[in-house]
């Protein structure tokens, strides 16, 4: 099977640059609800994942920062707790499953190593649920 079945493509996702601010990351995942988002540089090459662990580390860190001081602290300038690897396009799903176990999502990469979009974790188990169930339904009948 094709990996390019779960992907979510660049376009349909929030990322932020090297260069955004922790307020624009902050704000972005607040509004959008999510916990961890892709970074992607100026080249369209996906550089790393930036989380809410990231930044509330980064927060404790900097103990008397105020919310608008966060403008002034780049996400390069975050470390990064853990590391999302990507997958390229033509890898097998048994290597996509793997790295899917340890992150919410996979970032993808094509043969130029440029982002071209996510697999969220929620996709690759709702489609093994689903054929788990149909196979067990076909074996009852």
């Amino acid at each position: 099977m094709n990996i390019a079945f779960f992907l979510t493509p660049k376009t349909d996702i929030i990322f932020e640059t090297p260069k955004s601010t922790m307020r624009q990351a902050l704000e972005r995942m607040e509004y959008h609800r999510y916990t961890a988002i892709p970074v992607i540089d100026e080249n369209g090459k996906y550089v790393d994942t930036i989380t809410e662990g990231d930044l509330l580390w980064k927060l404790k860190s900097l103990p008397e920062i105020s919310l608008s001081e966060t403008e002034n602290i780049l996400l390069e300038d975050i470390p990064k707790h853990m590391v999302n690897k990507t997958v390229s396009i033509n890898a097998d799903i048994e290597d996509l499953i793997n790295l899917a176990t340890s992150q919410n999502f996979v970032p993808v990469i094509d043969d130029k190593d440029i982002f071209i979009g996510i697999i969220k974790r929620s996709d690759i188990i709702n489609y093994c649920y689903n054929q788990y169930v149909k196979k067990d339904h076909k074996v009852k009948e």
